[in-house]
C-alpha cells in the first residue's frame, strides 16, 4: 500500500499506532477489531501480534529512517555547501552557473562518490538550495530609467492600430 509520492512518513505516529495495537491486543480485542480501529489490514495486525509474541514490545519500536542511507555524510554535505558557496568559477568552471552536471562532477572529484546528475537536485534541495535561472539583465541596468522609458517614450513611438471601419462577420453554416 505505502504512502503517496511526496508524502513524508511520520515515524513517531507509526510507532504509536503499533503500540496502540499491542495495547488493544493485550486487552483481548480480536485482530479484525484492532485493524478496524487503527485503519490497517488484518494481516498487518497479525504480523504485529506475532512480532510482539516472539520478540516482545521493543520489536515494535521504529526502525529509524526508511530507504538507503545517504552516501554523503553530514560533514561531507557541509563541506559541499561551502564549496558551492565559493562559486563555480573559483573551482575552475567557465561560467558562474551551477548545473546538476557540475555539482555531480564536483561531488565525484571531492568525495569520490558518483551521483547521476538527475539525482543531485535532491542533495541541493536538502541543503536548502533551489533551482534558479539567471536573469538576462545587465548589472549596470538602471531600473528607474527603464520604467520612465516604458511609461513616457515607448507609448509615443509605439505603432498604433489604424481606425477600423466596423466589425466583420461571416456565417459558419455550410450552404
Amino acid at each position: 500500500m505505502g504512502f503517496p509520492k511526496g508524502v513524508k512518513r511520520d515515524f513517531d505516529a507509526l510507532e504509536r499506532r503499533r503500540f496502540r495495537a499491542a495495547e488493544l491486543i493485550s486487552q483481548g480485542f480480536h485482530y479484525s477489531e484492532v485493524a478496524r480501529r487503527l485503519k490497517v489490514s488484518n494481516q498487518t495486525v497479525s504480523r504485529w501480534a506475532t512480532q510482539l509474541r516472539r520478540q516482545g514490545p521493543e520489536s515494535l519500536r521504529q526502525a529509524g529512517r526508511a530507504g538507503r542511507k545517504p552516501r554523503l555524510t553530514q560533514k561531507d554535505r557541509h563541506h559541499l555547501e561551502e564549496l558551492l558557496k565559493r562559486g563555480p568559477e573559483q573551482l575552475g568552471y567557465e561560467t558562474s552557473l551551477w548545473t546538476s552536471e557540475r555539482v555531480a562532477h564536483l561531488i565525484e572529484n571531492e568525495f569520490a562518490i558518483r551521483y547521476h546528475p538527475g539525482h543531485v537536485w535532491k542533495i541541493l534541495v536538502g541543503l536548502g538550495w533551489s533551482c534558479q535561472r539567471p536573469v538576462g539583465r545587465a548589472r549596470e541596468r538602471n531600473e528607474h530609467a527603464v520604467r520612465a522609458w516604458k511609461k513616457h517614450i515607448w507609448p509615443a513611438i509605439k505603432k498604433k492600430r489604424k481606425h477600423r471601419d466596423g466589425r466583420s462577420s461571416s456565417s459558419t453554416k455550410a450552404g
